[in-house]
């Protein structure tokens, strides 16, 4: 049995358990909360909702229920529903780094710059190694013309994971904006080298 198929079949037997689990106990907000995830990672982000909606009737109080259940949105493309699914979890915590990076995202996503930039400033000072806060950080500050900030940002996720392409690629964007282009040309390689499309204008710098 392959890796892939073998971990298909314990998250099957997972989902089998926990709904198991939630025939004898409807209200346990927990064993919703995670057949949600379960059926996230299984792919199916519909069932995924359900089970989260679900834990929060049996618990409102189940912050990482609405974080979770926002991804899912986003992963949806409904960033209005991504949007407030986490800010219902900041409602209930302040200090969920991935609900303040969530709504980073989807501000970004909506040309919400400045909200996108506040919202990730704050997931980076609750969790410094997040890494795509950072990212989103750079990619919002480049939308603002602050390309020094955005270098910073690209900068320390590359501290993070220095193989992470978007911070090699926001970098060779805010180098050339800077007329920097020895450094434009090094990071444009570097992303490529490690599996990013080819961009036009970049290819001729």
């Amino acid at each position: 049995m392959t890796g892939t198929a073998e971990a298909n079949t314990e998250l099957n037997e997972y989902i089998k358990y926990l709904k198991e689990r939630i025939f004898f106990e409807p209200l346990a907000a927990p064993h919703h909360y995670n057949l949600g995830l379960a059926y996230a990672r299984k792919g199916l982000p519909d069932e995924a909702i359900s089970e989260f909606k679900q834990a929060l009737a049996c618990d409102p109080q189940m912050a990482q229920a609405y974080v979770n259940l926002g991804g899912i949105y986003f992963q949806k493309g409904d960033l209005e529903q991504c949007i407030e699914a986490n800010q219902k979890a900041l409602n209930l915590d302040p200090g969920l780094p991935m609900a303040h990076s969530n709504l980073g995202f989807a501000y970004l996503q909506q040309g919400e710059f400045t909200q996108a930039i506040a919202a990730c400033r704050r997931a980076v000072e609750l969790a410094p190694d997040l890494l795509q806060a950072h990212n989103n950080l750079a990619a919002a500050y480049l939308q603002t013309n602050d390309q020094e900030a955005s270098i910073a940002a690209s900068l320390r996720a590359l501290e993070i994971n220095e193989h992470f392409v978007p911070a090699h690629f926001n970098l060779a964007v805010a180098y050339h904006s800077q007329g920097d282009l020895e450094k434009a040309r090094e990071h444009y390689k570097r992303a490529r080298d490690l599996g990013c499309p080819a961009d036009e204008q970049m290819e001729n710098i």
